[in-house]
């Protein structure tokens, strides 16, 4: 039971984000809408587990280590970017650039005085699980290795400490690639040729292009993401936005991460068939 409320609650997520375009048009109100709701969605996972508990330890180890931080990192992200956005310039220009370069600054250098140097960060990253009992299971904490002030404040009965541990890293990741894309934009003028235009979803042919980059497939892999981007948003004739961002929730969202590319496979070998018949 637990476990599809867990699943539809990333599922809800991903739903409201594929409505969320984080524009400049209306970047403002869109990050404050995600804000309201991560939160609200947050209280109900709060609500759930402290009147129904964990079916058992692996379960609340997978709570606390994935769906918790993928909610709380959301949360975090998306209210930073509403803070940073309603701050900045409203004038085009080398302003607006100092601002977000200024923004990307303080955010590299959070995350390395507060994340990267740390033995967490290290046993996160690398993918090691032995010691999620320690890290992931309620009630564990150890307050005799020196840990950041507002440990003191969380809600013990619905913290591990760690699981903001991991949000942190899934909001720091997700603002450098909101930033980045501030910094230097994948603006391309699109023609307007009719006949020819993508007719699948925007994440569908970000999905491509990461694919085409990741295995080499063009140029060798000489060709940098940003250049695969703009030769695509040309050819296609569409605006993709911020595909850093886009990647990102594809890493994190549920279901398949590669839903289109297992599209693609079972389309293709379906034709085949049709064709040797």
């Amino acid at each position: 039971m637990s476990q599809r409320i867990y699943q539809d609650a990333i599922l809800r997520i991903s739903e409201q984000e594929q409505r969320t375009s984080l524009e400049s048009s209306n970047i403002i109100a869109d990050s404050y809408r995600m804000t309201s709701f991560l939160r609200e969605l947050l209280a109900q996972m709060k609500q759930h587990v402290l009147m129904k508990g964990f079916t058992n330890k692996a379960e609340e180890i997978e709570f606390f280590r994935k769906v918790k931080p993928q909610i709380l990192g959301k949360l975090m992200y998306y209210n930073r970017v509403y803070r940073v956005e309603i701050s900045c310039p409203v004038a085009e220009g080398k302003c607006r650039q100092k601002y977000y370069s200024g923004e990307l600054q303080l955010l590299k250098h959070e995350y390395q005085d507060q994340i990267v140097n740390s033995d967490f960060f290290r046993y996160y990253r690398s993918g090691r699980t032995d010691l999620d009992h320690e890290y992931f299971e309620l009630g564990k904490i150890n307050f005799d290795s020196g840990l950041d002030s507002y440990v003191f404040e969380i809600d013990s009965q619905f913290s591990t400490y760690y699981d903001y541990k991991v949000a942190s890293i899934v909001a720091s990741e997700l603002m450098y690639s909101h930033l980045m894309s501030k910094i230097k934009p994948d603006f391309v003028e699109v023609p307007h040729d009719k006949e020819f235009y993508w007719s699948d979803s925007k994440n569908a042919l970000i999905e491509l292009l990461y694919a085409l980059h990741a295995a080499h497939s063009i140029s060798g892999g000489r060709v940098g993401i940003r250049k695969i981007t703009a030769v695509l948003q040309v050819l296609f004739r569409i605006k993709l936005g911020d595909i850093h961002h886009a990647f990102h929730r594809m890493k994190v969202r549920g279901g398949s991460r590669t839903a289109f590319l297992d599209r693609l496979k079972t389309s293709l070998e379906e034709y085949m068939d049709k064709e040797a018949s």
